[in-house]
């Protein structure tokens, strides 16, 4: 069911209920993701990123306690959008290309999240809820440094065996 958004406390939560919903759908989608990674390294930093991605949901679970509000996702078309994407590249490509487009894919998927995650920060922020902004600006933080990991991963092994293999 939508609701209306008539305040910025309206749209914070929405926010949060669409990143809920978004770390949970992500969850389910990683296994896959790391079963087809060719690279160890690319295979191991999806399967951390997997551990934090458990952690943020219980980070969440707090946000919304916190704040008097039950956890409750609200479907996110854009995160919906990414996996369908990923399960579509996933199903065509193939070694050696394999790794650099589910890398790619998965960065997609971070940068969605440093967005949701910088906006609910400002957000917090603006409505003086420091006793979230702290747990919301870690789980930020943690989406930017897999980020940086992914991107390195990308520039030193899985772009150039992509391109030698051409």
């Amino acid at each position: 069911m939508e609701v209306n958004m008539n305040s910025l406390q309206d749209a914070f939560e929405m926010g949060l209920q669409e990143a809920f919903y978004a770390e949970r759908a992500l969850l389910q989608a990683m296994p896959q993701l790391a079963q087809a990674a060719q690279s160890e390294e690319f295979r191991a930093a999806l399967e951390q990123h997997e551990q934090e991605t458990q952690q943020q949901v219980k980070m969440l679970e707090q946000v919304f306690q916190t704040l008097g509000v039950q956890p409750q996702e609200a479907q996110c078309q854009a995160v919906d959008g990414l996996i369908a994407d990923a399960q579509r590249m996933m199903g065509l490509a193939q070694p050696p290309a394999l790794d650099a487009v589910a890398l790619a894919l998965a960065q997609a998927n971070e940068h969605f999240e440093i967005t949701k995650y910088g906006t609910l920060v400002a957000w917090a922020r603006e409505l003086g809820r420091q006793d979230v902004e702290g747990i919301l600006q870690q789980i930020l933080d943690q989406e930017k440094q897999t980020d940086q990991k992914l991107t390195r991963i990308a520039e030193t092994m899985v772009n150039q065996r992509a391109q030698q293999a051409a």
